[in-house]
């Protein structure tokens, strides 16, 4: 690991790595010592020693996911950031950014999904009804087009109030 850190290799590890690893860098730029993080935690109701925070950073322990919830407490991240890379994850902005575009990819995929679960049931119920198929394919092209028509337009200004503010007195 301190190979891949001194030559400025991306560290990549996993779940209980990353927490390992990430524990000890905020206990660290902290300056507590692994009492004062002990402490800390059973003061906050998180029972653990220092012994045990010593053992989980060193990878010789298991975090459990109580004392997961107490590190993130702690040091003020999200579990998300705490099992996140630790170069990435000491970037809290970057990390946001990155489970910005995860949700964002998982809330596209799911609508792609209805989509196509709702272009299954208008085929199906237009296979019964023939007759209404082409004004139906029409108007849902012309939704479509409208709706990408829409998106291509830069986002309008708010619309300004009227000179001299509401409840002004001002003409």
């Amino acid at each position: 690991m301190a190979d891949n850190e001194a030559s400025g290799e991306a560290l990549v590890l996993r779940g209980e790595d990353n927490v390992a690893v990430r524990i000890k860098v905020e206990r660290e730029t902290r300056g507590w010592s692994t009492n004062a993080v002990s402490d800390r935690l059973n003061e906050a109701g998180y029972e653990i020693n220092p012994s045990a925070v010593w053992r989980i950073e060193n990878r010789k322990r298991r975090v459990n996911l109580d004392e997961a919830i107490g590190f993130a407490e702690l040091f003020g991240v999200s579990l998300e950031n705490l099992v996140g890379p630790p170069r990435l994850a000491a970037h809290a902005r970057a990390m946001e950014l990155i489970e910005g575009i995860r949700l964002r990819y998982r809330e596209m995929n799911l609508a792609s999904r209805a989509a196509t679960e709702a272009r299954e049931a208008l085929d199906a119920y237009l296979a019964e009804h023939p007759d209404l198929r082409e004004e139906a394919d029409a108007l849902v092209s012309d939704a479509i087009a409208e709706d990408l028509m829409a998106a291509m337009q830069p986002p309008r200004p708010p619309a300004a109030g009227p000179i001299g503010g509401a409840g002004t007195g001002r003409p």
